[in-house]
């Protein structure tokens, strides 16, 4: 009788939390589980709902990941303006080796110093740079791009020898 007793009042004790975790007012046993168990179903295929949502966005970023793979700069970009005393260039080209020590050899070639840099290399290379003379010697805007091309054009034909090296062994 005891055990029964205990049984009775544990399940009490339970049945009266359910009523307040699923908003019921129905005082019936059989209407509070009922009611908890419509709410578990409704939050199962809420989670069920926010997987398949989750599995669709990050196949969309695969694939505008993979299509940026794909997507390559077709063109050498290299734009160099003179504000004041200092150069600001912009360079955007197909990604490789070594471009950026290519073009920061090429300034120290002309004399110019990096006062401040932003590079990116994720997808295809981009640098913006300020750049100041070392020297008061005037240094042409025109020089500057044509040192920066020629230094992208000689490290893009340093990489096909040794494209061509590597696949004569």
């Amino acid at each position: 009788m005891v055990t029964k007793l205990q049984r009775r009042t544990a399940s009490r004790r339970k049945l009266q939390f359910l009523p307040t975790l699923s908003n019921t007012k129905s005082v019936k046993r059989s209407s509070i589980v009922l009611n908890v168990l419509l709410q578990c179903h409704k939050l199962k295929v809420k989670l069920e709902e926010i997987h398949r949502e989750y599995q669709n966005l990050m196949t969309i970023r695969n694939q505008y990941f993979t299509l940026l793979k794909h997507i390559q700069v077709s063109k050498q970009e290299v734009k160099v303006e003179k504000v004041g005393e200092e150069f600001v260039v912009k360079v955007s080209c197909n990604k490789g080796r070594d471009k950026l020590i290519s073009i920061l050899e090429a300034f120290e070639e002309l004399g110019l110093n990096v006062v401040r840099a932003r590079v990116n290399c994720s997808h295809f290379f981009a640098m913006e740079a300020i750049a100041v003379a070392q020297d008061q010697k005037t240094t042409d805007i025109n020089d500057v791009t044509q040192a920066i091309l020629m230094a992208i054009e000689k490290q893009g034909d340093e990489h096909i020898k040794d494209f061509r090296q590597v696949s004569k062994c």
